[in-house]
């Protein structure tokens, strides 16, 4: 004869393992592969190093190095700057030195307004770098 306890603990383990099973093919449904992970890496690599381009693009153009030298700014502390602000913050800083200069070659913005912004972002790079 089975004993009671043996029972139970049979039924316990059967029961376990079936709740168990459908879980662990559910889990595996929402596991990420290699390849797509690195494929999210690299683009956001991507986005990060266009964003950079667009930023240091925009701070050494002729108009922004005399804005930085008449304003006592140190091109190279915002050039190295650029590489450490986060990926928000280069962002933000991408979309407007990019709009600024959209803006600067339509016309819609003078001389002196140009200067005024770039002066700003080096300013904004190195009081975001300062602060971390």
């Amino acid at each position: 004869m089975i004993k009671v306890g043996s029972f139970l603990s049979l039924f316990v383990l059967l029961l376990s393992l079936l709740v168990a099973v459908p879980q662990v093919a559910l889990a595996q449904d929402h596991v990420v592969t290699s390849p797509d992970l690195q494929k999210d890496v690299a683009g956001a690599s991507a986005t990060r190093q266009k964003n950079i381009d667009q930023v240091n693009g925009f701070i050494s153009s002729s108009e922004a190095q005399k804005a930085m030298k008449s304003a006592h700014i140190d091109y190279q502390r915002v050039e190295n700057g650029v590489s450490q602000l986060s990926e928000d913050d280069l962002a933000r800083l991408s979309a407007r030195s990019e709009k600024a200069q959209k803006d600067f070659a339509a016309g819609s913005l003078s001389d002196r307004d140009l200067l005024i912004i770039i002066v700003a972002v080096a300013a904004l790079i190195l009081i975001i770098v300062a602060v971390r």
